[in-house]
């Protein structure tokens, strides 16, 4: 999404590399295009943990692309608010934003296209544009977002437990707007994290708070 800030520190660095060597043979060996999830609460830090992969992915040559489910949603960020005053059940997967389409954009890349388009969120203009990938040499596709791990043709899912109230700090610091301080967005938050607290168990890693990585089930990395 344009105009997102995204802060990739220590902590997230690390947390990539365990999963990526968990996984960097898997990757190489597979004859299409691996794709992963990370999966939290806003402000958990799925777009550093997704970014960190990506980049820890480099190190080894191989070109990833990252889809962020911000840029699925129907309705561009500041009318999705409105929205969201005006009708109490305007909230969740498949009813403010379209996981039909990143489904269709990760099966694509799946079947070999080697260019797909997806929406594109401008989130300082409120508009939401059309982008055009080049999938061309990508080997990993990567979706992040807060039900993104509710995705099917999906080879690792990674869930990220912080919950609302303990990324306060980095919600400040991707700075949107004035939800922070907005108490409808807090509770908002606090419904989104009833319904995504049994994603964990759909994972095949969990970041904890301390950004420490589980691995859920090793055995299952050899089955993809």
């Amino acid at each position: 999404m344009k105009g997102d800030i995204i802060n990739v520190e220590a902590h997230h660095e690390e947390a990539a590399r365990e999963i990526v060597a968990h996984l960097i043979q898997v990757i190489k060996d597979k004859a299409r295009i691996y794709t992963m999830t990370v999966g939290g609460e806003s402000g958990s830090g799925k777009s550093e943990i997704s970014l960190a992969i990506s980049n820890e992915l480099k190190k080894f040559g191989i070109k990833s692309v990252i889809l962020g489910q911000d840029d699925y949603f129907f309705l561009p960020p500041e009318s999705n608010s409105e929205k969201r005053h005006t009708d109490p059940d305007w909230l969740g997967p498949h009813i403010e934003v379209n996981l039909d389409l990143l489904e269709k954009n990760i099966i694509d890349a799946i079947q070999g296209k080697l260019i797909i388009e997806k929406p594109l969120v401008d989130y300082n203009a409120n508009t939401i544009e059309t982008q055009t990938l080049d999938l061309k040499d990508v080997k990993v596709v990567i979706a992040e977002g807060t039900y993104t791990s509710l995705l099917r043709n999906i080879d690792s899912k990674v869930f990220i437990t912080r919950n609302w109230l303990a990324t306060l700090e980095d919600r400040k610091k991707r700075n949107r707007g004035k939800e922070v301080s907005d108490p409808f967005v807090e509770k908002i938050l606090a419904t989104e994290h009833k319904i995504i607290a049994g994603h964990r168990y759909l994972a095949d890693f969990i970041i904890n708070d301390q950004f420490e990585v589980t691995i859920v089930e090793p055995e299952r990395m050899n089955e993809y």
